[in-house]
């Protein structure tokens, strides 16, 4: 192959529309790294894009449903038709509800699985063997505070988040004498619109808890990663959560979360449709007396 023509490294980022995913895409794309910007709108990517060129940073758009069953070989498709490959993986993309999993509707559910935890193993997979190859590289996966415990009325954004976390652990102690760096980043509540969509936002624990800026995590997220990190929780109110967390036995740490998440107002678990308050809400205050 001519050398002109030789693929290139790029980093390779998930979600890159808004929030974190874009202000990771940027703080690499001003380390002087090409980018691909990987989500669902075409339109908010080439925005982003556009702001990236305009200060004579290259970037790559791709619009790409990653929930579909082929999304990472379409990815490495279009990696390879622009001559590049990926140099490092940013899994940033991802949704949560909040709600009781015997109330949330089954299918909106089941998507938190195939996006939080189906896509990023199959890009995650997808790309490790030539990031082991060329020694070089890596992948940043974006958890949360919330893997460090399970989450009452948002059981599977928890779980999901658990899972991102060790499986990027995991991989990290069986990379990292490869060249290879597995960086798991996470916070607590981002002032992003992650709050809003996914209704933690009207939960007292996403109120009590201070909102974290999207910049400052990706900061945070993309140094961690070029030091070599297994593990990035940016904040001193992050790592108070994940302290408490550890300490904290499960007997009183699930109750708790579930009264911070839950609203009196919600729909009941036991599926009367009545709201919690006035159902189950009020026959275990009255079985506490």
């Amino acid at each position: 192959m001519n050398e002109d023509r030789m693929p290139r490294p790029a980093v390779v980022v998930m979600g890159a529309s808004r929030g974190i995913g874009k202000a990771i895409a940027q703080v690499a794309a001003r380390d002087g790294d090409t980018v691909v910007l990987v989500a669902r709108s075409e339109a908010d990517l080439e925005a982003v894009a556009a702001d990236l060129r305009k200060a004579d940073e290259e970037a790559f758009v791709l619009a790409l449903d990653l929930m579909a069953a082929n999304a990472d070989r379409r990815l490495e498709a279009f990696l390879s038709e622009n001559g590049l490959y990926c140099d490092v993986l940013v899994n940033s993309a991802g949704y949560g509800l909040r709600g009781s999993a015997a109330v949330l509707p089954v299918e909106d559910q089941l998507g938190i699985v195939d996006l939080n935890i189906r896509a990023v193993a199959a890009l995650t997979l997808r790309f490790l063997p030539g990031m082991v190859a060329r020694g070089r590289g890596g992948v940043i996966n974006l958890g949360s505070v919330a893997s460090f415990t399970p989450g009452p009325f948002m059981a599977l954004y928890y779980a999901s988040k658990g899972f991102v976390r060790s499986f990027s652990e995991a991989l990290y102690e069986e990379l990292h004498r490869t060249g290879v760096t597995v960086t798991c980043v996470a916070p607590g509540p981002v002032a992003t619109e992650f709050l809003q969509r996914s209704g933690a936002n009207r939960a007292a624990l996403f109120k009590v808890l201070p909102k974290l800026d999207s910049d400052y995590v990706a900061e945070c997220a993309w140094r961690g990663f070029k030091a070599g990190r297994r593990l990035v929780v940016p904040g001193l109110a992050s790592k108070l959560a994940v302290l408490i967390a550890a300490v904290l036995p499960s007997a009183f740490m699930l109750p708790l979360v579930g009264r911070l998440q839950r609203r009196s107002k919600d729909p009941c678990p036991c599926g009367s449709g009545k709201a919690y308050k006035i159902c189950c809400g009020a026959t275990r205050r009255r079985s506490a007396r």
